[in-house]
């Protein structure tokens, strides 16, 4: 199981990447996600295999989403708000 992918970084939200297959043209994706993702710069080109580590996701759930819906959203990473309420004012 191998997969060509181009990612592309979000100029809209800062750390949402979007993985489709190498060459896969945008237009084709949904409008909806489009317009949330905004300008598409693309970030690298990478082969996706079984023995490749991914920093949020893993590769197989990366590769099975783009086999069934020609895209993978990877989201920018959720916040820890209780941790942001422990620091201090002055520090913030």
């Amino acid at each position: 199981m191998k997969l060509l992918v181009d990612i592309y970084r979000s100029k809209n939200k800062e750390g949402m990447y979007l993985y489709v297959r190498k060459g896969f043209d945008l237009d084709l994706l949904p409008e909806p996600l489009r317009k949330q993702f905004g300008k598409a710069e693309q970030a690298m080109s990478l082969m996706l295999t079984p023995e490749r580590k991914l920093a949020r996701v893993s590769v197989e759930k990366v590769i099975a989403q783009i086999e069934a819906e020609d895209f993978y959203l990877q989201m920018p990473p959720q916040i820890n708000e209780a941790y942001m309420q422990q620091i201090p004012n002055d520090l913030m």
